[in-house]
C-alpha cells in the first residue's frame, strides 16, 4: 500500500520561501517569519544557507532579501528543455507578427495559469505581463480555455473557492463561470474582456497537443484598438494554428 507520507520539514520551508519569493519579491526578515509561520531564527538559519549558494541575495543593507541568480538558471533550464514550448514558438512568433499584439502562451497550474512563453506588442499602449507570472485561471481567457476541457465538477476541485474578483467583470460565481465554460465547449475558443485587466479584452484557445490540454495560447489587445473584424480575424487564426499544433503532437516524446 502506498501512504501519503508528510514532507521533509527543512526541504518544505525551503520551497516555501522560495515560492513566496517569487510570487512577492524582496521582503524583510519580519515579513516572511510572519508570512510563512517560521520561527525568526530557523528563517534566518535558512535565508542564510540559501544566499550563501546563490538561491536568495539581500540588499546592500543586508535586511531584504530576494531570489537570487540560482533561481534563474533553474527556471531558464525548465524553459529550454520544455517540448511543447519548441513546438509552439513558431505559432506565437506568427500571431505577433500578424497582428502586432502582445502574445501569450500560459500553463494550467492548479487553480492558477503561468505565462511560459510571450511576445511583446509593437505598439506603447499594451498589456503588462512576465514569463512566471501567475493568475488566477478564471480570470483569463488563457485559463478559461484550459478550464473548459475538463468536466464542471472537476473545475470545481480545481479552483479555490470563493473565486477571487480581479475587476469588476471577472466572473467569481460557479453559475457565471460554467455558462462561460458551456460557451468555450460549443465554439473552441476563449475570452476575456475586462476580466483580468480593465481595458484590454484577451482571446485563446487551448494547445491540443495532451488530453485534456494543459497549454494554451493568447492574444491581448486594448479595448480601445479592438474592432469586431479584428476580434474576429484573431478567433479564425487562433484556431487555425491550433489545427496545425494538433497535427504536431505526434513529435512529442
Amino acid at each position: 500500500m502506498n501512504e501519503a507520507r508528510p514532507p521533509v520539514k527543512s526541504a518544505d520551508r525551503t520551497l516555501e520561501l522560495l515560492e513566496a519569493l517569487a510570487a512577492g519579491g524582496p521582503r524583510g526578515l519580519v515579513e516572511l517569519a510572519r508570512e510563512l509561520d517560521i520561527p525568526k531564527s530557523s528563517l534566518h538559519g535558512l535565508l542564510r544557507t540559501m544566499t550563501q549558494r546563490g538561491w536568495v541575495e539581500t540588499d546592500a543593507t543586508g535586511t531584504r532579501f530576494g531570489l537570487g541568480i540560482r533561481a534563474l538558471r533553474v527556471g531558464a533550464a525548465y524553459l529550454d528543455s520544455d517540448d511543447t514550448l519548441g513546438l509552439v514558438n513558431a505559432t506565437l512568433d506568427a500571431l505577433a507578427d500578424r497582428f502586432g499584439e502582445t502574445v501569450h502562451l500560459g500553463r494550467l497550474d492548479g487553480p492558477n495559469v503561468v505565462y511560459i512563453a510571450k511576445r511583446e506588442s509593437a505598439h506603447p499602449l499594451r498589456l503588462f505581463s512576465a514569463i512566471g507570472r501567475r493568475l488566477p485561471a478564471h480570470a483569463t481567457a488563457l485559463g478559461k480555455a484550459l478550464l473548459a476541457q475538463r468536466p464542471d465538477a472537476d473545475v470545481d476541485r480545481l479552483l479555490d473557492w470563493p473565486l477571487p474578483s480581479l475587476t469588476r467583470h471577472t466572473l467569481i460565481t460557479p453559475e457565471a463561470l460554467h455558462a462561460d465554460l458551456a460557451r468555450v465547449r460549443e465554439r473552441g475558443w476563449a475570452e476575456d474582456r475586462e476580466e483580468n485587466t480593465e481595458g484590454i479584452m484577451c482571446l485563446a484557445v487551448a494547445v491540443p497537443l495532451r488530453r485534456p490540454a494543459v497549454d494554451a495560447i493568447s492574444v491581448s489587445v486594448p479595448l480601445a484598438r479592438l474592432r469586431d473584424t479584428t476580434a474576429a480575424d484573431i478567433v479564425a487564426d487562433l484556431l487555425r494554428q491550433a489545427t496545425h499544433l494538433q497535427a504536431a503532437a505526434r513529435l512529442l516524446p
